[in-house]
């Protein structure tokens, strides 16, 4: 890699900015990157309530580059991780990132899984995975001599990289074209006045400090909080979604979503077992299963990383707090957001038996091995120590559906990106520019801020 990241910024250094980005994710690092990329003058400002840059999601992910197999053909899903697949490639060895691309192998256990084996390869062809191939039991065995399956899809570009990296070199190059960069400094409201927005914010210190800051535009990228986010721009912001998925049809190839949908994010956490160290022989590559297409959560699976680490997992349970990791973390105004969402109830009774198998396996090691098991029969309860864990946010519709899809909301001045799940990190570069081109189409900033910046900092400096 090269240089250190820079030091982080104490507080804004100015008051007024062109563009104002909440959220030093993977997602919201790259986004600031992209714009300073292509338009150099704007003045940008990237705000972290954590102490750190990607500490939620981005530093709590397995650390899989995807390849595409997955997502529906036509998805904003499909497009943005084949495309950004070779884009993060690109940019890791520009920046000497390590990354391996070790490939993985999707088994089908039994005849009942063939059919979706079969529709998974069909969707990954069309979406234009390179080096898909069907695999017979013979060739799963060289591959992955411990796993289980009948026949399997082998997916050779499928890789391992440490996000983290990837983020801390995103966060470079925003210092380097002259973005700030500021931790600790959660922003508490978001208005419009004079055309602007204006967004309150905390910064967490010695002394709690409370001051705003002016944006002619604003993108939330907040992950876990993006709903609370979106929600702060009210009604004088004009939010509705952008048309990437309505719930009645299709357009132009695009999946549209209903703009009069309330969005709430719902977070599941999921647990990892580790293979102890004289275990990991065990584990090649990756091996995952034929996902059930009702749900987005793939189900157990076992990653190598890049640091030889075998990750074994994982499940999929409500978390109890929005950022809770640890399986008793509770947060009473988080559960009472979750709880008294209607469309949490109504999924709730759609999936209230996989619900309830998901928290026994949560609590019964038993029950979670088992399941490992049938991927790879040999493993042993010995085998396995606990891991990390995770929090996913997943948007939740007011009718109980599961937004899969990306999905991101626009106002005049402001941009909320409310949905990236995986393969956000995978996806991250494309994301970016997409985003960049819908800010254009929504408030033009490459027009609208040579207008207004000589302005702006005339004030700063008055």
């Amino acid at each position: 890699m090269k240089d250190a990241l820079h030091n982080i910024e104490p507080g804004p250094s100015a008051s007024h900015y062109d563009l104002a980005i909440v959220g030093a994710g993977i997602v919201g690092l790259a986004t600031a990157r992209e714009f300073l990329l292509r338009q150099p003058a704007l003045r940008v400002i990237v705000l972290e309530k954590e102490p750190t840059i990607a500490s939620q999601q981005s530093g709590h992910n397995s650390g899989v580059i995807h390849s595409g197999i997955y997502y529906a053909p036509g998805s904003l899903k499909a497009r943005a991780c084949v495309e950004g697949h070779q884009a993060l490639l690109a940019f890791c060895r520009e920046q000497g990132i390590p990354f391996e691309l070790c490939g993985k192998v999707i088994v089908a256990l039994d005849e009942s899984e063939l059919p979706r084996l079969e529709d998974l390869y069909q969707r990954g062809i069309k979406n234009g995975v390179q080096g898909l191939e069907f695999i017979e039991p013979e060739r799963l065995r060289e591959l992955e001599p411990y796993a289980a399956g009948i026949k399997a899809i082998h997916s050779p570009n499928t890789g391992i990289i440490d996000y983290a990296q990837v983020a801390q070199a995103y966060a470079r190059q925003v210092q380097e074209h002259g973005g700030e960069i500021v931790t600790g400094c959660e922003v508490t409201t978001l208005t419009t006045r004079d055309a602007q927005s204006v967004l309150g914010i905390r910064q967490a210190g010695v002394v709690t400090l409370e001051t705003e800051i002016h944006a002619r535009y604003v993108i939330t990228c907040g992950g876990l909080q993006s709903d609370k986010l979106s929600r702060m721009s009210g009604k004088d912001s004009q939010v509705h979604i952008v048309p990437f998925q309505r719930r009645h049809g299709t357009r132009k190839g695009r999946h549209y979503y209903d703009e009069n949908s309330q969005v709430h994010i719902v977070p599941f956490r999921g647990d990892y077992y580790v293979l102890r160290p004289e275990k990991r022989h065990m584990l090649r590559s990756l091996i995952y299963p034929v996902p059930d297409p009702r749900f987005p959560f793939l189900g157990v699976h076992f990653t190598r990383r890049l640091d030889g680490e075998v990750w074994a997992g994982p499940n999929a349970v409500l978390a109890f707090a929005r950022e809770g990791y640890r399986r008793w973390q509770i947060h009473p105004g988080d559960m009472w957001e979750v709880l008294s969402f209607g469309g949490f109830w109504k999924m709730a009774a759609q999936y209230w038996q996989t619900g309830l198998a998901e928290m026994y396996r949560d609590y019964v090691k038993a029950a979670y091995i088992k399941e490992l098991q049938r991927y790879m029969p040999e493993l042993q309860a010995a085998d396995l120590l606990p891991g990390p864990s995770g929090v996913r946010a997943q948007a939740l519709t007011a009718d109980g559906r599961l937004v899969d899809d990306f999905l991101i909301q626009h106002g005049e001045n402001v941009i909320h990106v409310q949905n990236a799940p995986s393969p956000a990190a995978t996806s991250s570069l494309v994301i970016a520019r997409m985003i960049f081109d819908e800010a254009r189409r929504s408030f033009d900033p490459a027009k609208k801020v040579q207008q207004q910046s000589s302005k702006m900092r005339k004030n700063v400096l008055e």
